[in-house]
């Protein structure tokens, strides 16, 4: 039993949130920001993430206009859907491109990073306490206007601070201040913590520099230094936003990371300020985060390779005690409910390119229809998501590559999951007939449109399925000789297995309910049972 931290609250009940990202300049105003809306309706989420611009909301030093975040509040109630606002400030994917017109062209005061050469780089300094004031005081009249705006109906249920935040082009800031900062002891907190901690990425590597308990950042780090000064720096900067955020208007708030494993350009180094932004969360810093950011409630990665044991790593790494799991930016993989049933994952939302989802009338496109398919069972399974994570009774069922079926291990029984319509490889023609695959279905080597779903065994002889292309088998657990007089008296495999009381296609109301509407029998599980994803849930209870 794993408890989870359920960050997201609706009318005082756990929620899960699941949508998608509007583009990242499409919510200036109502007509830009309509389709993103309209394509989450037609996935069947519940939620959209979208952006607040601080140089849209305070154009003028001081002066506030908060246009933007009314309509989208509208929209947002309008089509039935909460909102994650995303606060592109600071750092939007290591540059301060949404920072005020008034900050960009004033270096003197908002001081820039400096690389090491000297050059001012396209990004605020974290070491500089103008840039921070300034911005914290823009999401302080945010959280002000959200609270007067929002708190009764809660359509906003949480904010992301930053987007992405670091620095590209250098490893760490070069200026005068930040040098300072370098040269002198590293905080005795931040010591403490490792000791502390005993172990993890920072810890060895200040193991491996020589544990010394007292030095400079290069003394204690090596040349990991810059990029620890960095992500030390950057932490505290999220915090006191965070804070002061939560002082007013106390709504989940989270920050996100564009992980080192996120390979630029074919290039496949992973060099701070080269290929990712430095002083980010990524697995070699997250310790350091988490340490100096005790009022941010989740570091979210930015998970977007398809490889599944990436993809393992990555869930593994962010799902911690202390940091309950959350995908605010990965595209709509297989893996998704493997996320969900093993790493306990308490949201999702598909990244950028949502505006194409749905036409002007609302209706799904037919070439998003596959990676649609997918929201749908994790749309229908909300319910059982909620009360089954972390209980060990939730199973994810994934089909890799060249995998015909798989076995699960169960209370009472054995499960045979077959994909597809069982163990013929589908055939193939000729390099001129190879089918057209969609944007969803083109998702990494292994495609999208494969098995996958969710089993949760309710009990010993009760269960409810969801998902895609696959058939499940259930075998009682049996001493070898009783079960192999079953299995051979059947004429055919399935007669041995599909002792079912009940098998019914249905959904879970508000109240977590589950209603039938529609019963199987006969013919129609005969040959295990099946599902897709337009069905719903498909509820078995066995007979012993």
């Amino acid at each position: 039993m794993t408890a989870v931290k359920r960050v997201f609250m609706v009318d005082g009940k756990p929620f899960f949130p699941l949508g998608a990202q509007s583009g990242t300049s499409n919510a200036y105003n109502d007509k830009e920001s309509e389709p993103a809306f309209k394509a989450v309706k037609a996935l069947h989420g519940n939620t959209l993430w979208t952006d607040v611009y601080w140089e849209n909301i305070e154009k003028e030093e001081g002066k506030f206009d908060f246009t933007m975040v009314d309509d989208l509040i509208a929209s947002g109630r309008r089509y039935g859907l909460k909102l994650i606002l995303e606060w592109f400030a600071t750092w939007k994917n290591a540059n301060m491109d949404y920072a005020p017109d008034w900050v960009k062209t004033n270096p003197q005061r908002f001081k820039r990073v400096t690389s090491p050469t000297g050059m001012d780089l396209w990004t605020l300094s974290p070491h500089c306490q103008e840039n921070l004031d300034a911005d914290k005081k823009a999401f302080e009249a945010l959280c002000k206007y959200l609270k007067v705006k929002d708190s009764k109906e809660h359509t906003v249920i949480g904010l992301q601070i930053e987007n992405e935040p670091g620095i590209l082009g250098s490893d760490r800031d070069y200026g005068p201040e930040a040098q300072k900062i370098f040269d002198s002891p590293v905080p005795a907190k931040l010591i403490a913590d490792m000791k502390k901690r005993g172990k993890g990425e920072v810890y060895n590597i200040w193991q491996k520099a020589g544990g010394r308990e007292s030095g400079t950042w290069t003394e204690l780090f090596g040349w990991t230094a810059g990029e620890f000064m960095s992500a030390w720096a950057i932490a505290n900067y999220i915090d006191s936003i965070a804070a002061a955020g939560k002082a007013i208007y106390d709504i989940p708030m989270y920050s996100n990371v564009w992980v080192m494993e996120i390979h630029r350009a074919n290039v496949v180094w992973m060099t701070a300020g080269e290929t990712y932004p430095s002083g980010g969360a990524v697995r070699k810093t997250l310790d350091i985060f988490k340490w100096f950011t005790p009022h941010v409630d989740m570091i979210t990665p930015d998970i977007k390779p398809y490889n599944h044991r990436f993809w393992d790593a990555m869930c593994a790494t962010y799902s911690r005690d202390d940091n309950p799991l959350f995908f605010s930016e990965t595209p709509p993989f297989l893996n998704l409910f493997r996320a969900i049933a093993d790493y306990n994952l308490i949201g999702y939302s598909r990244m950028s390119g949502t505006e194409n989802v749905a036409d002007e009338n609302g209706k799904l496109r037919p070439e998003y229809q596959i990676g649609a398919n997918t929201y749908w069972c994790i749309a229908s399974a909300i319910p059982l998501i909620i009360k089954y994570q972390g209980t060990g009774k939730m199973h994810a069922i994934v089909q890799e590559e060249d995998i015909g079926a798989m076995l699960l291990d169960l209370e009472g029984y054995y499960c045979a999951v077959i994909f597809a319509d069982g163990p013929q490889r589908r055939l193939g023609t000729d390099w001129q007939h190879k089918k057209i695959v969609s944007e969803g279905e083109n998702n990494g080597p292994a495609g999208l449109d494969r098995g996958r779903g969710l089993l949760v065994q309710a009990s010993r002889n009760e269960f409810y399925i969801l998902g895609a292309k696959f058939r499940v088998f259930f075998r009682p657990k049996m001493p070898p000789a009783k079960l192999l007089d079953v299995t051979f008296v059947a004429d055919r495999f399935q007669e041995s297995l599909i002792h079912q009381l009940k098998v019914d296609e249905g959904h879970f109301d508000d109240n977590g309910n589950f209603i039938v509407d529609r019963r199987r029998n006969g013919d129609a599980i005969d040959g295990g049972i099946w599902v897709e994803p337009d069905l719903g849930i498909v509820r078995i209870i066995r007979c012993d």
